[in-house]
């Protein structure tokens, strides 16, 4: 996971951890876990497909996002 391009994007779109966090249906701290991948922490696919439409993602910037090493 690219941590810096979601935080760019979260940046971007004026939203904090918290924010995202209420956008998805998670608690901040679940949110926090995830991006940092802490204790195998991992977005699910409803959650990453939430961010992609808040951020207006294309499929690429997800695969990058979510998906590369």
């Amino acid at each position: 996971m690219q941590v810096n391009l979601l935080k760019s994007k979260m940046k971007l779109y004026g939203d904090t951890n918290a924010t995202l966090a209420a956008a998805i249906g998670i608690s901040p701290q679940r949110l926090s876990a995830k991006i940092n991948e802490t204790g195998g922490a991992e977005f699910t696919q409803g959650e990453i497909d939430a961010i992609r439409k808040r951020y207006q993602l294309s499929i690429s910037e997800v695969g990058e996002i979510f998906f590369a090493a």
